[in-house]
């Protein structure tokens, strides 16, 4: 099998960009024609070169003479040790598959056009799914679920960041949907989740909610829950200042590792004592508060990073990184600290990825984590 190459280049236009990334690509073999291989190109850009995504794509392809491509827009993006954010940046990866083993998944906007992609995929066995989804759609979670429901697949990826056009990749530049590529179960690859927030509290069962609006909590009052948490009450001078970085986690029903989503406090009602959330919330649905917490942060990607180590068994042949828009240099001290915490376990291996507007893993969306993907 081909190795697998990585390329980056930063701070110039797309055509100086794009034309370095693919010197650093040089050499590689076209894929189809019979080959027992086929190569799976990975492309990201920052949003500085979001209305160039066509031309950077189409400058690939005829250089390195792969067809497949997905990909998509992040405000940072990533590579082996190295973050890229908020400057013009390109980070590509041609990743050797066996021949056979990738099926793309076109850009898939609503429930119909799922259902009809899923029908057509016949003998392709997915176990793998990286995935790109727009955060402008409001289906965007239902059609995450509904695509490694029915094709039984472990997804990871994560939602476009932009301040302009929000493009992916599948084949051709999309949006407004999911896209991506479907890779077979026979591909030996590992995948880790790492939170980027810490409780500060116990869980509690929802007892009382109207969609996003949470009323009660253990049968009381969801603001006095987060004042004991915060052992702080409204009227005191630091409570709007300790509130800032709260956020609301939702515990994933049946893990065993204590999963949970982290979901955004959008909002407090003093004379009822509700709670505003960014997400649906039901009766019996289990909460707790959480707060971003950069060396809570770190402890858990390192926690990440030794277990994917000791699953993996040996040295990753590739991988795909994707980060929250919230972490990275928001969220750890210094530049590339991700990035570097990963090379200090796993050792230095090519990978790609980028910083969006959420996480995907499983079937879930989620919030201020960090999805690490190893091609073994």
């Amino acid at each position: 099998m081909q190795a697998t190459r990585f390329a980056h280049a930063a701070d110039g236009d797309w055509g100086q960009l794009a034309k370095s990334c693919a010197d650093q690509l040089a050499g590689k073999r076209r894929s189809g024609n019979g080959s027992d291989e086929e190569v799976l190109g990975i492309l990201y850009v920052t949003d500085h070169l979001a209305g160039d995504l066509s031309s950077i794509l189409t400058f690939l392809r005829e250089r390195t003479g792969l067809a497949h491509w997905i990909g998509t827009v992040g405000i940072g993006i990533c590579c082996t040790g190295t973050e890229y954010f908020d400057r013009p940046a390109v980070v590509a990866m041609t990743l050797p598959l066996p021949a056979g083993s990738l099926r793309l998944t076109p850009g898939i906007s609503e429930a119909a056009e799922l259902r009809t992609f899923t029908d057509g995929l016949g003998e392709v066995m997915p176990g793998l799914g990286i995935v790109h989804g727009d955060p402008r759609n409001p289906e965007t979670a239902d059609l995450v679920a509904g695509l490694s429901h029915a094709t039984s697949s472990y997804l990871v990826g994560g939602l476009s960041a932009s301040r302009s056009e929000f493009g992916q990749i599948a084949d051709h530049v999309t949006e407004g949907g999911i896209s991506g590529a479907l890779i077979d179960a026979a591909v030996p690859v590992a995948a880790g989740l790492t939170q980027g927030c810490s409780p500060i509290g116990s869980a509690r069962t929802v007892s009382g909610s109207d969609d996003t609006v949470l009323q009660e909590l253990d049968g009381g009052s969801p603001q006095e829950a987060l004042e004991a948490d915060l052992g702080l009450g409204v009227e005191d001078e630091e409570f709007m200042s300790a509130v800032q970085d709260v956020h609301v986690a939702i515990l994933v029903p049946g893990s065993d590792t204590g999963d949970y989503l982290v979901r955004n406090l959008t909002g407090i009602d003093p004379q009822s004592g509700w709670l505003a959330v960014g997400d649906s919330l039901s009766h019996g649905d289990r909460v707790m508060f959480c707060r971003r917490n950069p060396e809570a942060a770190e402890r858990d990607l390192r926690r990440m990073l030794e277990d994917l180590r000791q699953r993996a068994g040996q040295a990753p042949r590739a991988g795909v990184y994707h980060s929250c828009v919230a972490r990275g240099p928001n969220l750890f001290d210094g530049d590339s600290r991700e990035l570097e915490m990963i090379t200090e376990t796993l050792g230095t291996f090519p990978l790609v990825g980028f910083f969006g507007n959420g996480e995907i893993c499983h079937d879930r969306l989620y919030g201020y984590t960090g999805v690490l993907t190893l091609f073994l």
